[in-house]
């Protein structure tokens, strides 16, 4: 009767903790600041691609724009890193960079 009571026991609290395992997410392209210092206007998409890889987000509607999109979120905490990059094509040449865009605070 004492292993039962002890087994029962060592159930409740373990499962009365809430120790569930939550894993890092890690989503989107790696993003190297060196790579991205690299980029310059009038480099072709291909020269992109070679840099940064292919982009997180390429729509259909907005063929000259690339979205990169990188964030760690490790455990049940807010994301530790996050880098957004959009760069705009015109005639498949870069022709703005926009750097550091802001991703949502409770990601």
């Amino acid at each position: 009767m004492k292993k039962m009571f002890r087994l029962f026991f060592l159930i409740a609290i373990l499962n009365s903790s809430g120790c569930v395992y939550q894993p890092n997410l890690v989503q989107g392209n790696l993003l190297d600041k060196d790579n991205i210092d690299q980029i310059e206007v009038n480099m072709t998409k291909n020269q992109v691609l070679f840099l940064l890889g292919s982009p997180m987000i390429s729509d259909p509607f907005h063929a000259d724009r690339w979205d990169y999109i990188y964030f760690v979120k490790i455990g049940r905490n807010d994301a530790s890193f996050k880098r957004w990059i959009s760069i705009f094509f015109d005639d498949d040449k870069v022709v703005t960079l926009i750097k550091d865009k802001q991703l949502r605070s409770n990601l």
